[in-house]
């Protein structure tokens, strides 16, 4: 059977009258709540069995937490290469992230990330629909908002799945605490196709950590690769990340084409970081640093 993908030929935002014909819908398919609306990030108060995800980052936490009988349509980004949980996607609709597609599937939840632009989430709770907003993910381990298990809480809440949510923490904390406690304290250069590489305060640096390793770029923030230092010092280990992506090539004026950048790449030990396990901050990071843990190991 053919999948279902649903579409509309309308751009959310754009033209004259797109206020009129979204005012319309919401008329037309009883969508405005006589109650007040649900504000952003609270979770409904029963179950929603039909959840539409409007970017891929909000995919991964509604594939891993919901039922699939829960889940209405996703975004057209969940069987990318980019998506982790792809292979669950498989065979469930998708839409778009433009207010008319979404209004008239009728959902009563929406999950997002970044999915729809910044007023989103405003324009689909004043029609009524509760929003559930990912939280940025800034820390990888803890119970602080913004760490990864509480993200993973409040929207296993959200759904209605609570129970789910605190099995997917409790595997989380218990495959973090697998992970070596001697550190190696190897240096470690983070490498992108396109010659970026990281220092403290992002998350890739705190993946490093927390497999033990040293970030060999003591920098924070990001920041092309350091050509010059690169060529008097040298790191221990090389984190290869997103080299497996088709849509992440480098350019022909990238840093990482450059004779130093490719030495690191071919003679340095390195540990290749599936670009799935990066692209949006989840679990699924885990990945990466038992990667990183094991590739430290076996150099040394």
């Amino acid at each position: 059977m053919a999948r279902r993908i649903y579409r509309d030929p309308s751009v959310f935002g754009y033209g004259t009258d797109w206020m009129f014909r979204l005012t319309f819908l919401i008329m037309a398919f009883g969508l405005v709540s006589c109650g007040k609306p649900s504000s952003v990030s609270s979770p409904t108060s029963e179950r929603p069995m039909r959840i539409v995800s409007l970017d891929f980052c909000a995919d991964q936490y509604v594939l891993k937490l919901a039922d699939r009988d829960q889940i209405l349509a996703l975004s057209p980004d969940a069987e990318r290469d980019f998506s982790f949980m792809r292979a669950d996607a498989a065979g469930i609709p998708t839409v778009r992230a433009l207010a008319e597609d979404v209004l008239i599937l009728k959902p009563d939840l929406i999950v997002r990330s970044y999915g729809g632009g910044p007023n989103a989430g405003a324009l689909f709770e004043r029609a009524g629909i509760p929003v559930l907003q990912v939280g940025w993910a800034s820390s990888i381990h803890g119970e602080d908002v913004g760490s990864i298990p509480s993200v993973i809480a409040d929207i296993a809440d959200g759904l209605g799945q609570s129970e789910r949510g605190d099995q997917v923490i409790q595997d989380f904390n218990h495959r973090l605490s697998r992970i070596r406690s001697e550190a190696s304290g190897k240096a470690t250069l983070y490498m992108t196709p396109t010659g970026v590489t990281t220092g403290g305060e992002t998350m890739a640096h705190k993946m490093m950590h927390a497999a033990g390793l040293t970030n060999f770029m003591d920098k924070p923030g990001w920041h092309s690769l350091p050509l010059e230092r690169l060529a008097y010092e040298r790191p221990e280990l090389v984190a290869a990340a997103f080299y497996n992506a088709k849509t992440n090539h480098e350019n022909v004026w990238s840093p990482s084409r450059h004779p130093i950048a490719r030495r690191e790449l071919t003679q340095t030990p390195r540990v290749d970081l599936d670009g799935a396990w990066l692209a949006c901050g989840g679990w699924f990071i885990l990945e990466a640093v038992e990667a990183l843990a094991e590739g430290a190991g076996a150099d040394g």
